[in-house]
Formats: structure tokens, sequence, C-alpha cells
């Protein structure tokens, strides 16, 4: 079903029913200042497999996870980098992905590639509602692979249908471009996607950053 949160009557029910729906394991689509995103509990093994099944992706590319407060992110690490730290400070809620080591105790299991994890913080108020409710979500653009990111939640009805309980519909996205990622996993915080912080941001906060192969 599809609420249009421009309508506050609307944005209640649609936020809740989003919230029960990732509670018990089905997929949502949700706004972000990027583009929309559909999501999942990053704690629920089979509601991320149905989220990469939607998008006809394999485990090779486990999906980010989207947390609802930088406090959050302490939960999901051992220890934080010094240049995540400062990263995280300048850039969220934000449209920066950082790339660290996650602890080995966490349960989940969102794909292949084990010991790391994207993490970022949406700046949009219904996406950031949520997540403070649900805890950290898996959460990848709201679209088949191979096709365009949708920009509203209607265009990622169409795409994703039935396979997802709730839609949430805020309207166009108003800046469409990825988020940056950087791997804060090595001695040297690397750029692995150039997105809507640009280098120069970065580098004010942490000069030593490099662009990545």
């Amino acid at each position: 079903m599809l609420y249009d949160c421009r309508s506050p009557a609307d944005r209640d029910r649609g936020i809740a029913a989003a919230i029960e729906a990732v509670k018990n394991g089905e997929l949502v689509v949700l706004p972000t200042d990027t583009v929309y995103g559909i999501g999942a509990d990053a704690f629920t093994p089979y509601a991320v497999k149905a989220l990469l099944d939607a998008k006809g992706r394999g485990r090779q590319m486990p999906p980010p996870v989207l947390i609802g407060s930088r406090h959050t992110l302490d939960g999901l690490v051992l220890s934080l980098p010094r240049a995540a730290r400062d990263l995280v400070e300048a850039f969220w809620p934000g449209a920066l992905t950082i790339v660290v080591e996650h602890s080995p105790s966490l349960q989940w299991d969102l794909g292949d590639k084990t010991g790391t994890v994207a993490v970022r913080m949406p700046l949009h108020p219904v996406a950031l509602e949520v997540l403070r409710e649900t805890g950290p979500m898996a959460v990848s653009s709201a679209n088949k692979t191979g096709q365009p990111s949708a920009l509203t939640a209607e265009e990622a009805r169409d795409q994703l249908g039935y396979s997802v309980r709730a839609y949430l519909e805020a309207g166009p996205c108003p800046d469409p471009v990825p988020s940056t990622i950087v791997d804060l996993t090595g001695e040297v915080p690397q750029v692995l996607r150039q997105g809507a912080i640009p280098m120069e941001k970065l580098r004010d906060v942490v000069p030593d950053i490099v662009e990545g192969v």
C-alpha cells in the first residue's frame, strides 16, 4: 500500500505501517535525501534475502545499513577510527556512507562479504522517524537491478510491485545524487564512490583521504 506522507494523517498511518512491516520481516520503500530506498530489518536474514530477491540482486553485493542516530553506530562496531568519527560529525545526517569493520558479535547476514558494513544516517525526516523505531535497516535503492533509481515511491512501486508491504511517498527526490562512499577499514581513508559530498569537502575534515582505485 502507498501512503502519501505529504498529508499529516497519511504520514502517521504510513510510518506506523512501515514500522510494523519492518518488525514483521517485510519490505518497505521509504524516501531518503538521495533516492528512494527499499528496506528491511538488518537483523532478519530472510527479510534481507527478500530485499535482494526483489531487486534481482545476488549476495555478492550486500546492501548498506541505514541508522536513525549517530549513537547507533557505536553499537555496530568494536572501535571507530578517528577519521570516521570526524566524518560522521561533519556530514551526518547526510549523503555520506562509511565502510567500517562491524562487531563480530552482530547476528546478521547481509551477504557474502563479511567483517565490514557500509553505514549511513540519511537526512530525511520520514526515514529518520522510521529508523528510530525499527533500528538498523538494510536499505538499497528502490529499483530493479539495472533499472533507473526511483525518484518517487510511485516509481518504486511500478518496479517492485507486491514484493513491498508499505510505500512511503514524500514527493520527488530534491537532489537525486548518490551518497559519497568512504572506506575507513584501511590505514588511509579511501573514496570508493564520488557522490553528493565532493572530495574537497572531505579533505577539509580528513586531509589524508585519497581516491580509491
